[in-house]
């Protein structure tokens, strides 16, 4: 009967688990589609480059002599 109990238990949170797993897949889906259809609003664009002075650590350039 405890055997049971357990993977009652174990069956519950798998299940609970896997709920939320598919819900954060369909919240990052959700959020990709938003990034993808907002280049149609802002023609702009992206200003700040993760490879500019203020986000990574590679160098653009080489320093002159």
């Amino acid at each position: 009967m405890f055997e049971y109990q357990l993977h009652t238990i174990r069956q519950a949170e798998m299940l609970r688990r896997a709920d939320d797993e598919r819900l954060a897949r369909d919240a990052r889906a959700a959020r990709r589609a938003a990034r993808r259809a907002a280049p149609q609003r802002a023609p702009e664009g992206r200003v700040n480059s993760p490879e500019g002075r203020s986000g990574g650590g590679r160098v653009r350039f080489t320093r002159a002599a």
